[in-house]
């Protein structure tokens, strides 16, 4: 299964941190992030990956390479001297990306079975399915709507009645889905998302697991916390993490 990572962002909310890395790499016990989210991601079967950057990603090209250390492949694609937007990046890396695919953060940690989601996709008529999770306002702010089996709002701006969902923070999509994106223009997600809302086109996977994210210093600390609560001592002495453990 594949993935594009989008991985541009400069990390405002972290600084100093992110005053001379990209958010994706700053270090969780002396490992980049982005490698506890890459190893995530292939112990559950997604081993292609497409990774979108922008502010300071030569880093992260330096340090992953083309994925064969940690037994996955990894293309780049670069914003370039104009941010596009998490939409308008997905769109320009769009010659390297399979009939379906899943879009997700390089500051999130998101235990899934997506294989489950990814059939889940190819079984259903939307052209996008969404991971939501039942919040409440507790991790962060709630930010969809759901009725039946589709999204009826989305909004991170602005809290609507019935927003007790949040984007648990990965889509799986089919390619086709990116027709009405303009390329080299910018995009966000509300306006690319709520076009498939008007269309009907977004459907949504309930997750049950809580979200991690690294893109506050909160989030930072939270994960910190997980990763120390589910150390594994490897047979070569080094340090993984227990995925399947809360």
């Amino acid at each position: 299964m594949q993935a594009v990572i989008l991985a541009g962002g400069v990390g405002a909310r972290l600084h100093p941190l992110t005053d001379s890395i990209p958010k994706a790499m700053v270090p969780i016990q002396g490992k980049p992030f982005l490698e506890f989210e890459v190893e995530l991601l292939k112990s559950r079967g997604v081993d292609d990956l497409v990774l979108c950057l922008g502010y300071l990603g030569e880093q992260i090209e330096h340090r992953f390479g083309d994925g064969g250390r940690i037994g996955v492949r990894i293309r780049y694609s670069y914003d370039g001297n104009v941010p596009l937007g998490p939409i308008g990046a997905l769109k320009k890396a769009e010659a390297m990306l399979e009939d379906e695919f899943f879009v997700t953060y390089g500051d999130s940690y998101l235990r899934l079975n997506y294989r489950t989601m990814m059939d889940a996709l190819r079984q259903r008529d939307a052209l996008g399915l969404m991971a939501v999770y039942w919040n409440n306002g507790q991790n962060g702010k709630s930010d969809v709507v759901v009725k039946d089996t589709h999204i009826v709002e989305y909004n991170k701006k602005e809290t609507k009645p019935g927003m007790v969902w949040i984007n648990f923070g990965v889509s799986a999509l089919r390619r086709n889905a990116l027709e009405g994106v303009k390329k080299g223009e910018y995009c966000d997600e509300e306006t690319f998302y709520g076009d498939l809302i008007r269309e009907r086109q977004l459907q949504f996977l309930e997750v049950k697991e809580r979200f991690y994210e690294i893109g506050t210093p909160k989030g930072l600390d939270e994960f910190s916390n997980y990763v120390k609560m589910n150390e594994i001592l490897k047979g070569d002495g080094t340090i993984s993490v227990g995925y399947g453990m809360r």
